[in-house]
């Protein structure tokens, strides 16, 4: 009897240990976007579900804080894709994960366009930064910044809304898309 209960024991135990280390595993991949350790640190993780709900793998350390999830070889997606952003741009993240789940970039952007149009696209948090980490693999990753500016102009601004100019500037401007570039990303 003694046996077996020593058996269970360390059976529970190596579970336990084997889920941890996926956890911890899959938390370094998906911070690899957050730009310095405080923020990984601080940074929610969750795991997306097939129906672009999510678990939280890691609670973050401030509500509204950052969030970090892992995209890598989902469609439209590299072998390695991380992202990390505001929490409160979670349903607009779900909403472009389920639009390139259509696998098809043209058809992937009309799905977002309709829902531009017709006022069902979720608007990112005003001022909130999109970090993101793509690549073949964490070797060949680039990294890759914008800041949401969701129905900015060039006018409301003060910001070209074309590149080339050497500096900032607004993509996508007058839309819930709206965002800001920096040179050299």
């Amino acid at each position: 009897m003694k046996i077996k209960i020593t058996l269970a024991v360390t059976l529970l135990w190596v579970a336990t240990g084997a889920f941890a280390q996926s956890d911890q595993a899959f938390i370094d991949k998906a911070t690899l976007a957050a730009p310095n350790a405080q923020l990984k640190a601080a940074a929610m993780v969750i795991k997306w579900k097939a129906d672009y709900t999510y678990e939280v793998v890691r609670p973050g350390a401030n509500p509204n804080a950052l969030v970090c999830y892992d995209k890598s070889g989902t469609p439209g997606q590299q072998a390695l894709s991380v992202e990390c952003t505001n929490q409160g741009n979670l349903k607009r993240a779900a909403q472009n994960m389920k639009a390139e789940a259509l696998g098809d970039k043209a058809k992937s952007e009309a799905a977002l366009d309709v829902m531009e149009k017709d006022g069902t696209r979720e608007k990112p948090t005003f001022g909130s930064v999109w970090y993101h980490f793509r690549g073949a693999d964490r070797e060949h990753g680039s990294t890759h910044m914008t800041i949401a500016v969701p129905g900015a102009t060039a006018a409301s601004l003060g910001l070209p809304d074309k590149g080339g100019s050497g500096g900032v500037w607004i993509m996508n401007a007058g839309t819930s898309t709206a965002h800001l570039m920096t040179p050299g990303e």
